[in-house]
């Protein structure tokens, strides 16, 4: 065997060996990117005009949700390619919360936003004089409910804010 074959003997068999080591890790990278979807528990809160409608602690992860209004969508954080993979998101805890504590909520859904409208949560409807604020930690949420992504802890608030 020559030096040069001998070299590239050597120089493929390190680099096997260091595509084989990396690959464990290459491997635990897109675990954790694929399973971003657990279910956390954040505090929900929910302010009609008149008062507290809702206000508890919920688990929730992103999922799809269905509205009288707006039908069945997907509401994991995919919308608007605003995450790479499913995570939790406000609407999503609004529904697990409207399912798990008996009550209704409807959204419009927009297919331009890839998102839902909240429009009306335990009979309280905004209509044309108000809508329900999103937000998460007291900050307006900057993208849709169903975008947003959710951490383990965190504070939604659907509050109900007029013109």
């Amino acid at each position: 065997m020559s030096n040069t074959t001998a070299r590239r003997v050597l120089i493929a068999s390190a680099a096997m060996g260091l595509a084989l080591a990396a690959a464990p890790s290459v491997a635990e990278a897109h675990e954790n990117v694929t399973k971003t979807n657990h279910a956390v528990r954040v505090a929900l809160t929910v302010q009609g005009p008149d008062g507290l409608l809702f206000k508890g602690k919920i688990r929730t992860k992103g999922h799809t949700v269905t509205t009288a209004t707006g039908g069945t969508h997907t509401c994991d954080g995919t919308n608007g390619a605003a995450n790479p993979s499913a995570v939790p998101t406000p609407t999503a805890a609004l529904d697990d919360a409207a399912r798990k504590r008996h009550f209704t909520w409807d959204g419009t859904w927009y297919a331009s936003f890839d998102d839902y409208s909240v429009d009306t949560i335990k009979n309280v409807n905004g209509g044309a004089s108000a809508y329900w604020n999103i937000s998460v930690n007291g900050v307006p949420t900057p993208v849709g409910g169903c975008q947003f992504k959710l951490k383990a802890g965190d504070k939604v608030a659907f509050t109900w804010t007029a013109f």
